[in-house]
């Protein structure tokens, strides 16, 4: 596959030319044949200590705006929810009110973490009826919930530890998130002169599974929601001389949705996967890349809210076979590594990203900004040099 092509605001990563052609529309995505109908992601649902300052951080620090609430002013005596957009990328930060709250013992088990990579779908009653022929744990059957809004119908199935994946049809609702919330906006008020936003799209969500298990889960997706492969790295694509990590990457049926999947490999010593494993307490979602179209700015603006990005040693910008290697970019060298972003180049285009440090007191969940130019892929040629800034946190924190 040659020449480039831009992301839209979904996001895109590797695939082959066929599957390339049904998201650009030059091949017709035939909807009828799939067994599992999913449309975009619909939200990363997070469960959290303090629900109310969390909402605050994010949209302090990831320049995301409030758009929804449900709580007990609300009738919801159970929780407080709160709904974050940023483009298409929409985040659902929940935290137990009630002390009797299974969020509150979900929290106190893995701390601040994803519980539900919700959907969107043309047909819940289809992709539920495929999912339980194909072995899956149907969680709830699928039913509709009403209010002056309209209709949703939803339904939602077991996926890797914990996290479930929540399938909802909006085809009949015009509310601002789901029945049960109001419209709202939060308190915080961006600074004057502040970007709209500084993200406009979940691009990937990444899980990671215990060793062994990547292949049973790979193959979970490929049978239950029809997803197919799109890459995979092995062996020393993935590997320091202290830890390595297997990983390959699944995607739905108009390649919107897509799912890395993480386990630990055998190695001198403990790897980021196995970290996680300890301390969220079993698999769970890593991280969550946001597509952004300019890093730069992105990155700026995040840092000056607080947030902490992994660093990457100046001999990375320094090493002439870099710079043969990704040829002319947007950013100059020099004001990438100003900034530690990463940069790489394969045969579309190339990508520039970046990997916040954990932002909750576990070392589990973090986040990657990714910005694209043609290139479909993960940045294959900066996994050395970013697991070994992993690696380097990990010793400071006592866990390699």
């Amino acid at each position: 596959m040659t020449g480039t092509l831009n992301r839209g605001d979904q996001g895109m990563d590797e695939v082959s030319f066929d599957q390339l052609r049904q998201l650009v529309g030059l091949v017709e995505y035939d909807e009828s044949k799939d067994p599992f109908p999913v449309r975009a992601m619909d939200a990363v649902v997070f469960v959290v200590g303090n629900a109310t300052q969390t909402a605050l951080f994010y949209q302090a620090a990831f320049g995301m705006t409030q758009v929804a609430y449900s709580g007990p002013e609300t009738g919801n005596r159970d929780h407080k929810s709160y709904v974050l957009k940023s483009g298409s990328a929409r985040f659902v930060i929940k935290g137990g009110v009630d002390p009797k709250s299974p969020l509150l013992d979900h929290q106190r088990a893995h701390g601040d973490g994803v519980v539900d990579l919700a959907l969107e779908v043309t047909d819940v009653d289809k992709c539920l009826a495929h999912a339980r022929a194909q072995g899956a744990i149907v969680l709830e059957e699928a039913h509709d919930v009403t209010d002056e809004h309209g209709t949703i119908r939803v339904g939602a199935i077991a996926t890797y530890g914990k996290t479930r994946h929540s399938l909802i049809d909006r085809s009949r609702y015009n509310g601002v998130y789901l029945p049960g919330y109001v419209e709202k906006a939060g308190a915080y008020k961006k600074p004057e002169g502040a970007p709209k936003r500084i993200f406009q799209a979940v691009d990937h969500c990444v899980g990671n599974v215990e060793l062994g298990k990547m292949d049973y889960w790979v193959d979970w997706y490929n049978r239950v929601m029809g997803f197919v492969n799109m890459a995979e790295f092995v062996g020393d694509d993935i590997a320091t001389e202290y830890s390595a990590l297997m990983s390959k990457v699944v995607a739905n049926g108009n390649h919107r949705v897509k799912f890395p999947l993480n386990e630990p490999a055998i190695a001198k010593k403990k790897s980021q996967i196995d970290e996680y494993l300890e301390f969220y307490g079993g698999p769970g979602c890593q991280h969550i890349a946001l597509a952004t179209n300019d890093i730069i700015a992105t990155v700026t603006a995040m840092r000056a809210a607080g947030v902490e990005f992994l660093d990457v040693p100046d001999s990375y910008y320094e090493d002439p076979e870099l710079r043969e290697r990704i040829g002319n970019v947007r950013v100059p060298i020099e004001q990438l590594k100003e900034h530690a972003i990463l940069v790489d180049r394969d045969e579309d285009g190339y990508l520039l990203q970046i990997f916040t440090k954990p932002t909750g007191d576990r070392p589990t969940v973090f986040y990657e900004m990714i910005e694209r130019h043609g290139s479909l892929g993960f940045g294959k040629g900066n996994f050395k040099a970013l697991f070994e800034a992993i690696e380097r946190e990990q010793d400071r924190r006592g866990n390699l």
